[in-house]
């Protein structure tokens, strides 16, 4: 049986700004790496002559860092965050050079999988040290950085991928890890507070694998279902498998001393209203991250770069939201009405991008774009502190874990629904149009094939298509307010135990 759980002295005032510089470059490599290697696949795959596998470059670190979540966030509740943070740095940058040194597609695949071990761990203790460092009241601003930075990561990401391919080798997306996450290494090891008392337990193997394997299927069938095709044998039975291993998640995690998701987490509304909404603004997050640089390159015609720069006032509301819901955070009552606010802004924002076309004017999509930006900004952190402002300090890692992984699926979810939905929409929009010059209704970079006419015709289709995503996209915004109107904050910022029996019997869900 465990004992007590383990406390963490909190640093002192000077070494809070230390503590925090190496954990935000910490999640700044753990957020790049999931995008930095978009623009850089094309190459990687003539280059390791692996085209029809391509794809598990991405996926494998994806998958390997939501499997592992979970078990990272109860590894650090058990065994002191500090030391685990530490390992999955180590890992992360391990993994790195194995990515920049291998020589085909298996080894690349292998050292992603190693990397989003590493990558995986690194976000989800960073998000629950953080609980350890400050005091609930400041828990929101704190976490607001974090939430900015993992925002711009996943526009500059990109760039940074194609400027490396493009002037060095895409291998040095991954080995510019190496010297920054040394530097936040060794700050990390200094700064960060250690862990005086440490639990003793057997570890969860059981439920870990049953959340692994959840994991799996939820990102394979977001990842490939298209791929495979949504009603292929592959596909359904891995739904089917997904659906098993989460019938068997509660009663697997009743039976272990040391739950990697304590049951009464897994019952708590706080926990599970949160982690949904966190699951719906993702889906809608990176659907507008991944796919508004591919809208503006191929019917604006503009560069990369360029598309990063057409998105900077999508960035600058997503920091300046991000900065002002972390301050407000501090006033407990205050984080429902920030999320209906943040939820509402960014329902707008896919409502206006819902009205793009190909003639749409630069100063429109700023305006739209900024509007976005303060919604998308305004949620993650919000509802990470929600959580970890419900439950005991020895939970602190679980709970972070609940909300990342659910944000993580989210994302994959989003990213996989909207484009479906935009290659479909762009297929039904271009029957007809000529594929004898090379046009193909599956590439929308041969769009420049086609002769003038159905080259507009073209264009016009992918931008509907593409607003026609994001208008099936808001619902599950609409989704989340309706979630957000019965959540109910159940700490006062001073509070440092656990949750009131009052707080407790709100947090329940009624069956």
């Amino acid at each position: 049986m465990p004992t007590s759980p383990h406390t963490t002295p909190s640093p002192r005032e000077g070494g809070v700004a230390a503590a925090m510089s190496a954990l935000i470059l910490a999640v700044l490599l753990a957020a790049l790496d999931q995008t930095i290697v978009s623009t850089a696949l094309p190459r990687i795959a003539r280059d390791l002559n692996g085209f029809d596998d391509i794809a598990w470059v991405s996926a494998a670190y994806l998958l390997a860092s939501t499997a592992v979540t979970p078990l990272w966030g109860k590894l650090g509740d058990m065994f002191g965050r500090k030391r685990l943070y530490l390992a999955a740095t180590t890992v992360f940058l391990a993994a790195s050079v194995a990515c920049g040194l291998a020589q085909n597609l298996p080894e690349l695949i292998g050292a992603r999988v190693l990397q989003g071990v590493g990558g995986g761990g690194m976000i989800v203790l960073t998000f629950a040290l953080v609980g350890d460092i400050v005091a609930p009241a400041e828990r929101g601003r704190y976490q607001g950085m974090f939430g900015s930075v993992y925002g711009v990561a996943s526009i500059v990401g990109p760039l940074l991928g194609g400027v490396f391919t493009d002037h060095l080798s895409w291998r040095w997306a991954f080995l510019v890890n190496l010297p920054v996450g040394v530097v936040a290494l060794i700050v990390a090891a200094r700064a960060l507070p250690a862990a005086t008392r440490g639990v003793t337990a057997r570890i969860d193997y059981a439920g870990a694998t049953v959340l692994a394997g959840i994991a799996t299927g939820l990102v394979l069938v977001t990842s490939f279902g298209e791929r495979w095709g949504w009603g292929s044998p592959a596909i359904l039975g891995l739904i089917a498998a997904t659906l098993v291993l989460v019938a068997l998640l509660v009663p697997v995690e009743r039976r272990a001393a040391a739950p990697v998701l304590p049951p009464a987490m897994l019952g708590s509304r706080t926990v599970a209203f949160s982690s949904l909404i966190g699951f719906f603004a993702n889906a809608a997050m990176f659907a507008v991250l991944v796919y508004l640089p591919t809208y503006l390159q191929v019917v604006h015609g503009v560069s990369a770069t360029l598309s990063g720069v057409f998105m900077l006032p999508l960035v600058a509301g997503l920091v300046i939201s991000q900065s002002l819901a972390g301050r407000w955070a501090a006033h407990v009552e205050r984080l429902r009405t920030i999320l209906l606010a943040g939820l509402t802004a960014n329902l707008a924002g896919l409502l206006l991008l819902g009205t793009i076309g190909s003639a749409t004017p630069t100063l429109a999509l700023s305006g739209y774009f900024l509007i976005t930006g303060i919604g998308i900004g305004m949620v993650p952190m919000v509802v990470l502190t929600t959580v970890q402002n419900s439950v005991p300090a020895a939970d602190l890692g679980a709970a972070s874990a609940v909300v990342t992984f659910a944000r993580s699926i989210g994302a994959a979810f989003g990213v996989a629904v909207f484009g479906t939905l935009l290659n479909t929409g762009f297929a039904d929009r271009t029957r007809g149009l000529p594929t004898s010059t090379g046009f193909d209704a599956t590439r929308p970079d041969s769009i420049g094939s086609l002769p003038a006419a159905p080259r507009a015709t073209a264009l016009d289709a992918f931008a509907h298509a593409t607003a026609s995503g994001y208008l099936w996209i808001a619902p599950t915004l609409a989704a989340g307010i309706v979630l957000a109107l019965f959540l109910r904050p159940s700490r006062k910022p001073g509070d440092t135990g656990a949750t009131s029996d009052r707080a407790a019997e709100d947090n329940v869900l009624v069956a």
